[in-house]
């Protein structure tokens, strides 16, 4: 088990009101080594919060989040942001790669604090490996200006494996990708969850990517109802 989601809420409440704004409700998920996990919804059901309480970017009013046996809950921050860099890639909507750096630069971004001369080098042949494995090895020394965005947005993905994390979350991936690209990137997931061995929790709109995980799960109301592949 990878991670496991315990009795989740999640709710604001504006101060001197007892009427609470419930996003997550009682809310159970289990995350499996080699799963590849869709969660689709409506816009405003929670979706990107329930993937900052998986990250431990957000925190709960009541529930658990078990890492590989450990409740992120008895973590202080510097031992949050420790277990999110160690175990955790993120890709977002947009990539938000440094214009000023070219696409090898900004893929061991991560790595500029590292002062081990040997541990940088290993994150650089990484790079190059996953790179070639995305497709972007002959362009490592282009800058994101002189990329499309599906290349900008494999590069993304690159970054987030950069650290070789047990569990790669996407929020939107495609979102402002084109059908092609889009379905380019959709396939690289899949391709990494079962050629890495990346765990892989995507949130989206896009049925078309979601069918290409092997659950999808519908957030409504604050819950988790698991779907039928192929089923909209």
């Amino acid at each position: 088990m990878i991670v496991e989601l315990k009795n989740i809420s999640k709710y604001y409440q504006n101060s001197g009101s007892d009427k609470k704004r419930i996003i997550l409700d009682d809310l159970g998920l289990a995350v499996e080594k080699g799963d590849s996990i869709a969660i689709v919804g409506p816009s405003g059901s929670g979706k990107s919060t329930l993937l900052n309480v998986i990250s431990s970017l957000d925190t709960v009013n009541s529930g658990s989040v078990i890492f590989d046996g450990e409740d992120l809950s008895k973590k202080n921050e510097k031992e949050l942001a420790n277990f999110r860099n160690q175990n955790l890639g993120f890709v977002f909507q947009s990539h938000h790669l440094l214009p000023q750096l070219n696409l090898i630069e900004n893929v061991l971004l991560p790595f500029i604090p590292v002062k081990d001369k040997k541990q940088k080098q290993e994150a650089e042949k990484r790079a190059l490996e996953l790179l070639d494995f995305v497709g972007l090895s002959e362009l490592i020394y282009q800058r994101p200006g002189q990329m499309s965005g599906g290349e900008c947005q494999r590069a993304a993905v690159v970054r987030a494996l950069i650290h070789e994390p047990n569990l790669l979350l996407a929020d939107e991936p495609t979102g402002s990708l084109d059908k092609i690209a889009a379905e380019q990137l959709g396939d690289l997931l899949v391709s990494i969850n079962q050629k890495q061995g990346v765990s892989v929790v995507v949130v989206t709109h896009s049925m078309d990517l979601a069918k290409k995980m092997k659950k999808i799960y519908q957030l409504e109301e604050g819950s988790l109802k698991q779907l039928t592949i192929g089923n909209e």
